[in-house]
């Protein structure tokens, strides 16, 4: 039996390095997203769809059929407050609503290690249910994002997973990333996991690789079946910072899991600033 899972926001970071880490037999990815996408490849089993997280008719058209959907859609950092509250929130909803109406039993949705970003390094590991601390609105709008996934959970029956992923790229970029580091490959076997889990429920855990300076629990994540590979520490020699240990976590920005998301002057609805934070500074990795 042919199994076809939806990502939403397929075209980004994430979703394109998924794309071929989550191709098996027997099984169809849907992507969708606003942005062009490549055509799929001679073999490859992947539906591509131009859509808007915001149009809940068209997201519901991408969910007829599906087992399950992956929501990567959205803004991926800090951005204006209308744009953070349409995409993240709203778009957020109507995702999870377009679920419930095609009848799909599984959401898996990728929330950010921002929804507690003013947590205290000092106070060790939050553990994988920490509640909200968020230090922006992008975090805000996350945190916003696991509540919609525990009310269609406990309202609807949805199969809810949240995941509070750290940074993922092919590399660490920095020696924040050192702690933080989700690998492409360890994303993929994540999500793996999460979508053969037996009856979840609502669940929230870690996006994280085994990395040997992290900061975040892997408990929750390991239980449901997840096996991480990698450990951001082999790119260590790559990054000059990261050999007198990194940033020093007891002075700002980077006494808060946040990092330097935590500082004020990054609010972007401020008069005269209207671009986002650069996503590549250390404390700012999106997700």
């Amino acid at each position: 039996m042919t199994e076809l899972i939806v990502i939403t926001g397929a075209a980004g970071r994430i979703g394109t390095l998924l794309r071929p880490r989550m191709a098996r037999p027997g099984r169809i990815l849907r992507l969708v997203d606003i942005a062009p996408q490549p055509a799929p490849a001679p073999g490859e089993a992947v539906e591509t769809v131009h859509g808007d997280i915001t149009d809940l008719p068209a997201m519901e058209a991408a969910c007829a059929g599906a087992d399950a959907v992956i929501h990567l859609g959205g803004l991926s950092t800090e951005g204006p407050w209308e744009d953070v509250l349409r995409l993240n929130v709203h778009g957020t909803r109507q995702v999870f609503e377009a679920a419930r109406r095609a009848k799909v039993p599984r959401v898996v949705f990728a929330s950010t290690n921002h929804v507690v970003g003013f947590h205290p390094r000092a106070a060790g590991d939050p553990g994988d249910h920490a509640l909200p601390r968020p230090d922006t609105h992008y975090g805000v709008s996350k945190a916003a994002g696991e509540a919609l996934g525990s009310l269609y959970h406990d309202r609807y029956g949805l199969d809810v997973l949240c995941v509070r992923i750290g940074a993922c790229f092919p590399r660490p970029l920095d020696a924040h990333m050192l702690q933080t580091w989700l690998s492409p490959d360890d994303c993929a076997r994540l999500m793996e996991a999460l979508l053969t889990a037996p009856s979840p429920g609502f669940r929230v855990v870690w996006g994280v690789s085994d990395n040997t300076r992290r900061w975040w629990s892997l408990k929750e994540a390991r239980a449901l079946g997840y096996d991480p590979r990698d450990d951001a520490e082999t790119h260590a020699p790559e990054i000059p910072a990261a050999r007198g240990g990194g940033p020093d976590p007891t002075r700002p920005p980077h006494d808060r899991l946040g990092g330097s998301f935590c500082d004020p002057s990054l609010d972007v609805d401020r008069p005269g600033r209207h671009t986002a934070p650069d996503r590549t500074r250390p404390g700012q990795s999106p997700r």
